[in-house]
């Protein structure tokens, strides 16, 4: 009688667990995250916040050098003349300045506010049309027309000129200015951010007014608002076009403005008539020539 032992053959392998095959290479289970997924999350992430710190580097930078003086009382804030306007009784031509300045506060580090001065032949003074905003949580117009000093500081900003017309030509765009001031559809209505604000109002007036040549800082946040709900209009120089919608997106290519980018209602772009470019917060940074 034999004790051996009978040896069963080998058991045929799992087909479907082959050497080669690795449990890495199996597809995920439903619901599962995709292996890299919150990798790419994090350098989109990443990519966002680098962009949006681009986009604040300029008003940082301006805070940061002084040029827009934080927790002023607007009631002892400068507002003299800055003695850059002809005086009306010496220069008796008639006169078309806009002008522009930081705007008061905080909001100085991203905008200016601008506003419209014109004095006809022979006038004794000028009248200043503008938009202000705090007039509107009075219940008043937010549009004026006043007489008043033209180039007086905005609450502690100096003034600059961005226009300036003399003569036969600014007496024949008086009248083109006066009739684009009353068209103007946001006479009772404000909002700081994007639009419509006081540099709506400017850009409206250089819309209709094409012989003044308007160009506009990229600072004047607001001007790409543009008005009735078009998205589609003529640049603010009268030298080219733009597409906007409802001032937090869009494009302006013009002779004057240059290609100029619009996002959430800050503007970057170049120049190449000043070889400069263009900056949020910053404005024009070019060659002095």
């Amino acid at each position: 009688m034999s004790c051996a032992t009978e040896r069963r053959p080998p058991r045929d392998p799992d087909p479907e667990m082959k050497p080669s095959a690795k449990l890495s290479d199996r597809a995920p289970a439903p619901g599962t995250d995709r292996p890299g997924r919150g990798s790419r999350v994090c350098r989109r992430t990443r990519r966002g916040l680098v962009f949006l710190g681009i986009l604040l580097a300029g008003p940082l930078l301006v805070a940061s050098c002084g040029n827009v003086r934080l927790g002023q009382d607007w009631r002892t804030a400068d507002r003299s003349s800055a003695g850059i306007a002809p005086d009306p009784a010496a220069v008796r031509e008639a006169v078309v300045q806009v002008y522009a300045a930081r705007a008061f506060n905080w909001r100085g580090m991203f905008a200016v506010h601008t506003w419209i001065a014109t004095k006809t032949e022979n006038a004794p003074a000028y009248t200043l049309h503008q938009v202000m905003g705090w007039r509107e949580r009075r219940g008043l117009p937010v549009l004026v027309s006043v007489h008043d000093v033209p180039d007086r500081a905005w609450y502690g900003q100096p003034p600059e000129i961005l226009a300036d017309v003399r003569g036969p030509a600014a007496a024949s765009m008086i009248g083109q200015i006066e009739a684009a001031v009353a068209s103007y559809p946001y006479a009772h209505e404000y909002t700081l951010w994007p639009g419509p604000n006081s540099n709506t109002f400017t850009a409206h007036v250089g819309r209709a007014v094409p012989g003044l040549k308007l160009e506009l800082p990229t600072t004047a946040i607001g001007k790409d608002y543009l008005t009735n709900g078009s998205i589609f209009a003529r640049a603010p120089s009268g030298t080219g076009y733009q597409l906007s919608l409802f001032g937090i997106l869009g494009i302006t290519a013009a002779a004057r403005e240059g290609l100029e980018f619009n996002l959430l209602g800050l503007a970057f772009g170049v120049d190449p008539q000043d070889l400069a470019v263009k900056l949020p917060g910053i404005g024009n940074l070019g060659i002095e020539w």
